[in-house]
């Protein structure tokens, strides 16, 4: 077994911001590049995003949910997330992978995952998570900002980057986060 995305350039990023709007289905982190100065938003669900906020202020459950149960159980088999790479964006969608290691550093498994999954589990596990320069080439403009544009209404929950505003509304400035 070899690791993933060999030859390929990989960005380190961090969490930027978890956007959690009430009534909505979908919500939004932001990555950022760390040292850089580039950052995008995903498209998460509910579920995902209330995980993601748990962590950063640590938050405790009673009993584990899914992302702490997975986490232990990835420690209980002997291994540990290494890091989570997101890959690729295909169709407006994201794709990521799990990269575990053994005790000894010895890669044990590379497993497909949703971003916000990803995501979670790596900010559990305190691990990097890096994302492919050809992936920040395509959700990354610099007229973009930090500005989290509205999804279109239709989509079944896939995590997917925020589409483009079409027009421009002539006011000269970006528009504003909905937090």
């Amino acid at each position: 077994m070899t690791e993933p995305e060999e030859g390929s350039h990989m960005v380190e990023m961090s969490l930027g911001r978890v956007v959690i709007r009430d009534g909505s289905a979908q919500q939004h982190i932001h990555l950022r590049e760390r040292g850089g100065e580039r950052s995008f938003p995903i498209v998460i669900g509910t579920p995902e995003a209330a995980e993601i906020q748990r962590v950063v202020t640590r938050a405790q459950t009673e009993r584990p949910l899914t992302h702490q149960l997975a986490h232990d159980a990835i420690l209980a088999l002997g291994a540990r997330l290494a890091r989570v790479d997101i890959v690729d964006l295909r169709s407006n969608t994201f794709f990521a992978q799990l990269v575990l290691h053994g005790e000894g550093g010895d890669l044990r498994a590379v497993v497909d995952a949703r971003p916000s999954d990803a995501i979670a589990l790596a900010l559990r596990a305190g691990c990097p998570v890096r994302v492919a320069e050809s992936v920040l080439e395509q959700v990354r403009t610099d007229r973009a900002a930090d500005a989290l544009v509205e999804e279109p209404e239709e989509g079944g929950g896939e995590e997917s980057a925020p589409e483009e505003p079409d027009a421009d509304d002539g006011d000269g400035e970006e528009p504003a986060d909905e937090e």
